[in-house]
């Protein structure tokens, strides 16, 4: 009886999910867990139970830039190396973070948690060590827009999970490594998100390489990431980014594998709009045509409408009107009454992009019974979003045409 209580109970809790017995009475095998190489290191261990009075002094300092750029340098035991000598060129070799130096652990696209990595490739580390004792001054410049850098109030932290995480991460790879070198992460869509280049600019700064004696060696130096263009490629913006710093380029597999280069597939290419003959005729663009006129523009954001107007109105004797400067309409309708009063033709340096936007300046045209015009200026998007970079970020080479960085949509924020 008792027997035959115990098989009946069995086979309830078989239907319940418990492990099932198989035909032959055998328990079935537990599925074959995937081997995952961990990243902590005895040392890690280690300090984890170490007291926090004996702890000695973390080697990572932590700062951040102008509310976006998060800045972590890391001194190891042995210091700098020889290339911190006054009036020597520093050799930099800079790497881009996820994909290129290190990947995920899991192997999802993005890491589950602080410990979810692992090196790219067993070659990674060594590589790096090596280009230390070179004299290479070895830095980490990554685009992180997933972080945030705002303080966590509601669940009581002092910073944002996402930035613990990634401090936490990136502490561990330096650890690893523990040789000199920094990382540089840029969460927001500004000038320190490559491929612009205020991330550079700030390494620069941090080590007092943008003086006369202590100069970066362009010609040494490098940079390795995997935004490169390629088929597949998420985009090409690591690639572009050693450009506009005027260093060599590698992919992962390059560098690491050496690998052959592969086909690149450039969306953009700045440089095709710079070759022109500059002895080729200039076609006639503009010329004013009645004594009192007004002209609108109509065309993207750094499309060339205020370089136009420089160039070719203002020596006309056309007077600019234009909303980033006057901040309404209303008061961009009363300055240029003011003008056209005064006898003076007008030019509105605004995007125009709507007819009932355009639909006012007409009406203006028809009170002062006038010729209006519009210029339609045609440069792709492409073109307009390097332009509004390079304003943004280089202000003395565009004066008067300083504007800040538009913003843009996350679904193009690479």
């Amino acid at each position: 009886m008792i027997i035959q209580n115990w098989s009946f109970q069995a086979r309830t809790f078989s239907s319940l999910g418990m492990k099932r017995l198989s035909s032959s009475g055998g328990v079935s095998p537990p599925p074959v867990r995937r081997k995952v190489e961990s990243t902590t290191t005895k040392t890690a261990v280690a300090s984890f139970f170490t007291p926090i009075s004996q702890k000695k002094p973390e080697k990572i300092t932590w700062r951040i830039v102008n509310k976006s750029l998060i800045a972590g340098k890391y001194a190891s035991g042995s210091g700098e190396n020889a290339q911190t000598q006054p009036g020597k060129r520093r050799k930099v070799a800079a790497f881009d973070l996820d994909s290129t130096l290190i990947a995920t652990a899991s192997g999802n696209r993005f890491a589950r948690d602080s410990s979810d990595w692992k090196w790219w490739n067993p070659k990674v580390p060594e590589k790096l060590k090596q280009l230390n004792v070179d004299g290479y001054q070895i830095i980490i410049l990554s685009n992180q827009k997933k972080i945030s850098i705002q303080t966590d109030l509601k669940a009581g932290r002092s910073e944002s999970k996402s930035l613990s995480n990634f401090k936490e991460k990136a502490l561990a790879v330096m650890r690893q490594l523990d040789i000199p070198l920094s990382i540089y992460a840029a969460t927001q869509y500004d000038e320190y998100r490559k491929p612009r280049t205020g991330m550079w600019k700030e390494f620069l700064d941090d080590y007092d390489l943008d003086v006369d004696d202590r100069r970066v060696d362009l010609e040494e130096s490098f940079f390795v990431g995997d935004a490169a263009g390629r088929p597949g490629d998420h985009s090409c913006v690591d690639r572009d980014f050693a450009a506009n710093v005027s260093i060599r380029f590698y992919t992962p597999e390059e560098f690491f594998l050496d690998a052959s280069p592969e086909q690149v597939i450039r969306q953009f290419d700045p440089k095709a709009y710079l070759d022109v003959d500059p002895d080729a005729p200039v076609v006639s663009t503009f010329s004013k045509s009645h004594p009192l006129e007004l002209v609108i523009f109509c065309g993207s954001p750094g499309a060339g409408k205020s370089t136009f107007y420089w160039k070719y109105l203002k020596p006309s004797g056309y007077e600019r009107v234009n909303q980033d400067i006057l901040k309404t309409r209303q008061k961009c309708i009363k300055v240029a009454k003011d003008h056209l009063t005064a006898g003076h033709s007008v030019a509105v340096d605004n995007t125009n992009a709507n007819t009932e936007t355009r639909a006012y300046w007409v009406e203006l045209a028809k009170e002062f019974q006038i010729p209006i015009r519009c210029i339609y200026f045609t440069s792709p998007p492409n073109l307009c979003r390097h332009n509004d970079a390079v304003r943004a970020s280089n202000p003395s080479l565009v004066r008067p045409l300083v504007s800040p960085l538009l913003p843009r949509p996350s679904a193009q924020a690479t």
